[in-house]
């Protein structure tokens, strides 16, 4: 007897054939591949807090006033897709109560236009595309994907070079954990500035070429392990001037213990993660699962019912009938 598969089998087995490739893709192909920086990009990030600042008008430096940073990054989507990198340009404002809202730059106490151009997997920084400045480092707006519990050294574009940030434990932001890196930026010249020479202790001076100190009470960042994406984020800077040739501060510019991301762009950095991560776990976890398990549920019943031969007759072999001429029951011719 020979049994034939029924199409349902020869369909459940290719199904869930399917369905296991599919996941495997997912899994091991698709998955680590949407680890890239995103290209389209929009996100204002701000921080405030305390602190003193040189007041033009009054020529001297003011304590104890509020200081706001705004920070805007948007994706050159044209050139990162020309590129194959993450071109950001990011606009950094720093405004006193005087200067917000700032609708003009020119009014802001500071104000710095960068090109952040980095490799969409590693985070690591690329020379091209009209990156300015020049930077370097593991991680400056975002770290790698994958966060490690290890030092990082951080680009720091006030001093114009890298700083280790070193791991300092696990941290909630918001409720959502990640995790927490801290340093210091010890006082280093910066460059050089032509001021009244009153300003730096040298009154009898009409200008003097001043030096620029630069200086960071402390560095905070809070980091989503998986992606990167910073949830929070402190710092302490402190921009002096010094006479020519001087080892201490003759004029403070800007000094704060603690000038850290509001409450709300916690709460937006947060979800900004936790969708990230939804579109990973899905991309690399739940479809492969489900696709994986139909799979295997799938070419099981297909081999079962191949198996069995269920959902077709069976069918007879051909069977040889006696020959009339040869059997035995038939009379043979006699003769005389």
């Amino acid at each position: 007897m020979r049994r034939t598969a029924s199409p349902f089998s020869l369909v459940a087995t290719g199904l869930g054939t399917f369905l296991l490739v599919l996941a495997a893709l997912l899994a091991w192909y698709v998955e680590p591949r949407a680890e890239r920086t995103s290209i389209d990009v929009d996100v204002t990030t701000v921080f405030t807090g305390t602190g003193s600042y040189f007041d033009t008008a009054k020529i001297r430096t003011v304590r104890d006033r509020k200081l706001t940073i705004t920070r805007q990054a948007r994706g050159d989507v044209a050139e990162s897709e020309r590129s194959g990198n993450a071109v950001w340009d990011v606009t950094t404002s720093v405004d006193t109560a005087k200067s917000l809202p700032a609708a003009d730059p020119h009014d802001a106490l500071q104000w710095t236009l960068e090109r952040w151009v980095v490799d969409r997997r590693t985070n690591e920084p690329q020379h091209c595309c009209g990156e300015q400045p020049a930077f370097s480092g593991e991680a400056y707006l975002k770290f790698p994907f994958d966060v490690q519990k290890r030092t990082y050294t951080w680009w720091d574009n006030t001093l114009g070079a890298t700083v280790p940030l070193r791991f300092s434990g696990v941290t909630k932001v918001q409720g959502y954990e990640g995790y927490r890196f801290t340093g210091t930026v010890p006082a280093a010249r910066t460059g050089s500035r032509l001021v009244p020479g009153r300003i730096v202790g040298q009154p009898d001076k009409s200008q003097v070429l001043a030096e620029e100190w630069y200086a960071n009470h402390g560095v905070e960042l809070v980091a989503d392990q998986r992606t990167g994406r910073v949830l929070y984020a402190a710092i302490g800077p402190r921009k002096t001037l010094r006479a020519p040739g001087e080892d201490k501060d003759a004029a403070v510019l800007l000094d704060s213990r603690k000038i850290a991301f509001t409450p709300a762009t916690q709460r937006g950095q947060v979800a900004l993660a936790e969708d990230d991560n939804d579109r990973l776990t899905l991309l690399g976890t739940t479809l492969p699962l489900v696709a994986g398990g139909l799979g295997v549920l799938l070419v099981a019943a297909g081999l079962v019912f191949v198996v069995r031969g269920r959902g077709g007759r069976p069918e007879p072999e051909g069977s040889e009938r006696p020959d009339p001429d040869t059997s035995p029951t038939t009379l043979e011719t006699s003769t005389m």
